[in-house]
């Protein structure tokens, strides 16, 4: 079969429909943040974040926004990696799809300091909330070209520290490779039309440079990692 990768996709995906619930939404998610937790995801993210906290004062709290949140598995990561390092952080996560926030606080019930909220991020109202830090991990894909620059704009002008975007790697490469893994995990008919969609839907690295330089970016970094994805950091400082 063959693949364009030119340019992005705009096709959307099932998880896209906020109405979404049930057993086979669950398992979606609950799949994505174990195969973004075993390929090394979590440590593209966590990674970034340190490199925006590095020289702050440990009893300052850090407050951080989790975009497009998932099951949550990225704050309860950030939640212990503070715990284990004497960091005190204020998460919060926030989606678009009630049912996906209602699972997201089950698994993070012994987390003190993580909250969710399902909110709508294009609303002038999320807008006037500030923060040290937003994250958006396999998130931002989900959103078109114009939508990006309107919402990391916003971010900028929301955030004191930075952000740290972690997603996928527009590949063909790695659109085959994930035809392998969803076999590998057994993933769910959804699951995996949504993953191939979702890296059609991905960047490369011309377009994170492109958006930095329409939003004027000035401290900002551009890494490729594994596995296929992007590492884009813009510090506020």
């Amino acid at each position: 079969m063959a693949v364009d990768t030119r340019t992005r996709s705009n096709e959307p995906e099932l998880m896209d429909d906020f109405a979404l619930e049930g057993e086979i939404l669950r398992d979606a998610l609950d799949k994505i943040a174990s195969i973004n937790k075993l390929l090394g995801g979590n440590k593209v993210t966590l990674d970034g974040v340190k490199s925006l906290i590095g020289s702050i004062n440990k009893d300052r709290e850090i407050s951080i926004l989790d975009v497009g949140c998932g099951n949550g598995d990225m704050l309860r990561t950030l939640a212990e990696y503070g715990q284990a390092n004497q960091i005190k952080f204020k998460l919060i996560g926030v989606d678009a799809n009630a049912f996906t926030i209602r699972h997201a606080e089950n698994l993070s019930g012994q987390y003190d300091n993580i909250s969710y909220q399902c909110i709508d991020i294009f609303t002038d109202a999320f807008k006037t909330i500030n923060f040290d830090i937003i994250l958006c991990t396999l998130t931002l894909h989900h959103f078109k070209d114009e939508e990006i620059l309107n919402l990391m704009q916003s971010f900028q002008q929301q955030t004191s520290l930075g952000i740290v975007i972690n997603d996928l790697h527009r590949s063909k490469l790695a659109y085959h490779l994930f035809n392998a893994i969803c076999f590998v995990f057994r993933l769910n008919e959804m699951s995996r039309k949504d993953g191939l969609v979702s890296i059609l839907r991905g960047f490369k690295r011309a377009d994170l440079e492109q958006y930095s330089r329409e939003l004027k970016f000035k401290n900002y970094s551009i890494r490729w990692r594994w596995a296929f994805r992007y590492q884009w950091i813009i510090k506020s400082i």
